[in-house]
């Protein structure tokens, strides 16, 4: 009987400002700490798909050497059979990947591709400010354009 006396809000009790904000406080503080660990990883596994498309981008190089005794060159607009982008579809791509000369030479003897990160048919967000444009040409080089060639391969390859 003494039981139903007691007011019907002394039973229910829900959290303060004080504990709500501590708790707000707390969750911003661990996104501010795991979102360079995500975008790090996420940068990684573009970077792993360019190189993987540069790859991909080479093996028809070498068929079209093999057929034609010559490379050929495109970019992103004109690509014809070769690929352009690095992931299954433009959209969902962090690079877009173009062919070229290499510098000093005939586009028959030496072809250069670039994987670019970013650009206006891919993901133009993205961005790359450690390793910049991938590249690899048909003597096995690789380089990428924002670190020194000697440190290049180990950091972005």
């Amino acid at each position: 009987m003494k039981e139903s006396l007691i007011p019907m809000t002394s039973r229910l009790r829900g959290f303060t400002l004080i504990e709500l904000m501590c708790v707000v406080s707390i969750i911003g503080l661990l996104s501010l700490a795991a979102y360079p660990s995500y975008r790090g990883v996420i940068l990684k596994g573009k970077r792993a798909e360019a190189r993987a498309a540069l790859m991909q981008a080479m093996q028809q190089q070498e068929r079209f050497f093999s057929r034609y005794n010559s490379y050929q060159a495109y970019t992103a607009g004109d690509a014809g059979v070769f690929i352009w982008h690095s992931a299954g579809t433009a959209a969902g791509s962090g690079y877009q990947i173009s062919a070229a000369a290499c510098p000093g030479d005939l586009i028959r003897h030496c072809v250069l591709l670039s994987a670019t990160p970013g650009g206006p048919q891919v993901d133009i967000r993205f961005r790359d400010e450690i390793c910049g444009t991938l590249t690899l040409n048909s003597l096995g080089e690789r380089s990428a354009a924002g670190l020194p060639a000697a440190s290049a391969p180990a950091a972005c390859w």
